[in-house]
């Protein structure tokens, strides 16, 4: 019985240890959302190759990867740490725009590394696979990733920039929307969710115009054992979880990225049908 509270004691000591490393939000709040237009004081490489992500993904110097999963506006990074677990191999970056914000997450994924590093000392080292940089990715994506190197985009509850004269500031545009596409490799996923139904509408339209895209329902994600990502696409987010606690809905719109020649297998078709 002795042994067993010693026991007791010394992981709860472990445990509050390890919460005492991880950092405090309320230390790092700041504005709801960025001007994507304003100046904003950022380093970006020159282009792709520029980028060294040794600092990053230190686990991963030697194996000549580079991010998967990009997470554009990633928050306080819930979405990056809920999948980072799953997929060990696979590295993901979020892009933050704002300062204290993207600290946060910064000091998050440290915290957690360490932290498992202390819970599990025999295993590898989980969240090595996982960052983050301060960066505009409406001016600077293209700056990160080379073509086709990313397997998905997420763009969860981004800012809906109500008014109309806003507009051309939603992070879905048909002009940017070609950049995603070059960054995303064939059969790649964009990811968008909301609760804002107007801007899910915007989204949805955008993506269906452009002829890189088309719509993927999410039954068939889940098919294709995509569902723990759709599930943490849901849930594991800051703001998805205050749609949750407020009892509100939340609209999914998926999207792959499809290669030219389907394009124009589609095309041939409708010209033989006419």
């Amino acid at each position: 019985m002795v042994k067993r509270k010693r026991v007791q004691d010394a992981r709860q000591r472990q445990q509050q240890q390890e919460q005492n490393l991880l950092p405090q939000k309320r230390h790092y709040r700041q504005r709801a959302h960025a001007n994507p237009f304003s100046d904003h004081a950022l380093e970006y490489p020159a282009s792709p190759s520029a980028m060294d992500w040794s600092s990053h993904y230190p686990a991963f110097v030697s194996t000549g990867k580079t991010p998967e999963f990009a997470d554009v506006g990633c928050g306080f990074g819930g979405l990056l740490i809920a999948l980072a677990p799953m997929f060990p191999d696979t590295l993901m970056l979020g892009m933050e725009i704002r300062v204290q914000v993207s600290q946060y997450v910064q000091d998050r994924i440290i915290a957690l590394r360490t932290t498992s590093a202390i819970s599990n000392a025999a295993s590898p080292e989980p969240y090595q696979n996982v960052s983050i940089v301060r960066a505009n990715a409406m001016k600077f994506m293209p700056n990160y990733f080379p073509k086709h190197s990313l397997s998905s985009l997420f763009f969860l509850f981004p800012d809906p920039h109500f008014k109309a004269r806003k507009h051309k500031a939603r992070i879905i545009s048909p002009t940017l929307l070609a950049e995603y596409a070059y960054v995303l490799r064939p059969g790649g996923i964009v990811y968008t969710i909301t609760d804002v139904h107007d801007l899910h509408e915007w989204m949805k339209s955008h993506l269906a115009a452009f002829p890189l895209f088309e719509p993927v329902a999410e039954e068939d994600l889940r098919a294709q054992g995509k569902g723990p990502i759709i599930d943490a696409v849901y849930s594991s987010t800051e703001e998805g979880k205050k749609v949750e606690r407020n009892n509100g809905q939340k609209w999914l719109a998926c999207f792959m990225r499809i290669e030219p020649r389907r394009i124009l297998g589609r095309l041939n078709t409708h010209l033989h049908q006419e």
